[in-house]
This record gives C-alpha cells, sequence and structure tokens, in this order.
C-alpha cells in the first residue's frame, strides 16, 4: 500500500534513511549522536542511501 500523503512520506524516508550506524558494533544510532550508545565508540558513520527502485 504505498503512501501518498508528501509530508508521510517525507517523514518515513527520513527515519528509514537518516541515521547512524556505529563501525564497531554495527548498531544504529541517531541522527546527532556523537558517541554510539552500545559500545559508547566513537566511530560512527552516515547510513549509505542510493536512490533507486525496488
Amino acid at each position: 500500500m504505498p503512501i501518498t500523503d508528501v509530508m508521510k512520506k517525507q517523514l518515513a524516508q527520513r527515519h528509514r534513511l537518516f541515521f547512524k550506524i556505529c563501525r564497531t558494533c554495527g548498531s544504529r544510532n541517531s541522527p546527532n549522536a556523537y558517541r554510539c550508545r552500545r559500545c559508547r565508540g566513537d566511530n560512527l558513520r552516515w547510513k549509505k542511501r542510493e536512490l533507486g527502485a525496488k
């Protein structure tokens, strides 16, 4: 069931695509995190995002 509301679609994409991943333990962190919530490491990267269709 596709989302037709533009604002809801943007919100869903932001939550699914914009977060940081720890390079040490692989956990998901918030976009404004500077340390990992699980292992307290500071080696974070942004989730890789690519445009494309399923």
